[in-house]
């Protein structure tokens, strides 16, 4: 799995361009966002957990395509809004895709997704043979 390392000027840089290119008017997304996720192991598992407030679990799809995992999904802009009476709207909507490259370590064919409160979860099994094994020694 290849790490990307933050870099505050890169967001910087995008926030200049959402804001210097606003969205036409009618349009019900405002720039692009990407959900912030966390990869770590725990036990024989890759787990990602993508934050993903607001969106429902019937607008992600999840994909595995040549050892690269797809989170892909939409944030539905909230209609009880009335736009002239709002002050600030700081939260983004729109769709969102998230790729990772997944190491041949990894059986894709046993992979799970769970939604709760907010947080997606992927649990992404580690292959048997990448599994450590314990070697017994045999006396002479």
């Amino acid at each position: 799995m290849t790490l990307v390392r933050w870099d505050p000027m890169r967001e910087l840089l995008n926030l200049h361009a959402r804001f210097a290119n606003p969205p036409e008017s009618g349009d019900d997304s405002y720039g692009s966002w990407a959900p912030a996720v966390d990869i770590f192991e725990r036990g024989d598992d890759l787990i990602i957990r993508a934050e993903i407030p607001g969106v429902d679990k019937d607008d992600i799809d999840v994909n595995v395509e040549k050892n690269t995992l797809v989170i892909r999904g939409e944030r539905k802009r909230e209609k009880e809004c009335e736009e002239d009476r709002t002050y600030r709207m700081e939260r983004l909507f729109g769709n969102f895709v998230r790729t990772f490259s997944l190491p041949r370590t990894v059986d894709t064919s046993r992979i799970s997704a769970s939604c709760k409160d907010g947080v997606l979860e992927l649990q992404l099994p580690k292959a048997e043979e990448a599994k450590p094994k314990r070697i017994e020694i045999k006396a002479n």
